[in-house]
């Protein structure tokens, strides 16, 4: 069984964001495992995590092993166009 420290997903997120509560969901309704890194109180992580998404200024910040794909709109268009399976299988 993979354990979340484990997943090939995972997500910068605040607990109010409504994109970041909507990637989570459609995640989990696809049966994906991921690890969810609350940033809302450690501004310092929140930076890393931006700097290491090219300056990505905004949450949720996805990144499918270890590769920075965007945030909600993006995983939901890489779900619709089959890529969402693809990167996680390749």
């Amino acid at each position: 069984m993979t354990t979340a420290a484990e997943a090939p997903v995972r997500l910068y997120t605040t607990p109010w964001c409504p994109f970041c509560i909507n990637a989570k969901r459609l995640l989990q309704e696809k049966g994906i495992v991921f690890e969810d890194i609350n940033v809302a109180k450690d501004p310092g992580l929140r930076a890393e995590a931006s700097q290491a998404a090219g300056g990505w200024p905004t949450v949720p910040m996805i990144f499918i092993k270890g590769q920075f794909v965007g945030g909600f709109s993006e995983l939901s268009k890489l779900d619709r166009s089959g890529e969402l399976t693809a990167l996680l299988t390749s």
